[in-house]
């Protein structure tokens, strides 16, 4: 395990409905789904309270982009999301590619028997545990975190 970080990391999985939150033990060894928050005003809201909870290292944001890495719409509200998530946490976020996080989660699903149709209520936090246990294993096989980190946003000056 050279250069990996211990900690617990929460993983997001934004969406427009829902977002999917998965956390993984301080070892890395397993993400695990803890909850689908309903999108609206309060979903940061919910997502601080987790933090709270489990004090993780950082969290790790899926960043949606299309098949041939171009980001969409969904790219700019997932990154709207998480540095809003960066200034009112102040933790470390990560924004790490989710490409076919969504479709791995629905494949899991399909194989241990759900359908499509009861399976929408969790496959968003399956999606957050392929994304996290994705970003984790790298970080262990390379030594380097996964993704991209966001920097905070600069505070204007204030006049004295």
């Amino acid at each position: 395990m050279t250069g990996f970080r211990r900690g617990t990391r929460i993983g997001i999985d934004v969406g427009k409905a829902r977002v999917g939150v998965a956390r993984c033990d301080p070892d890395g060894m397993l993400a695990v789904p803890v909850e689908t928050v309903p999108r609206s005003e309060t979903s940061i809201d919910r997502i601080l309270q987790l933090i709270a909870e489990w004090e993780p290292l950082e969290i790790v944001v899926g960043l949606p982009v299309n098949m041939r890495g171009e980001e969409t719409l969904s790219t700019d509200d997932a990154r709207a999301f998480a540095e809003e998530l960066q200034r009112r946490s102040g933790l470390d976020i990560r924004m790490v590619d989710e490409r076919l996080s969504t479709v791995s989660a629905h494949t899991a699903l399909r194989a241990s028997g759900r359908t499509q149709k009861n399976s929408r209520s969790i496959v968003d936090q399956v999606a957050a545990v392929v994304l996290l246990q994705h970003a984790v294993d790298t970080e262990k096989s390379t030594g380097m975190p996964a993704g991209a980190l966001i920097t905070p946003a600069q505070e204007p000056p204030r006049d004295v």
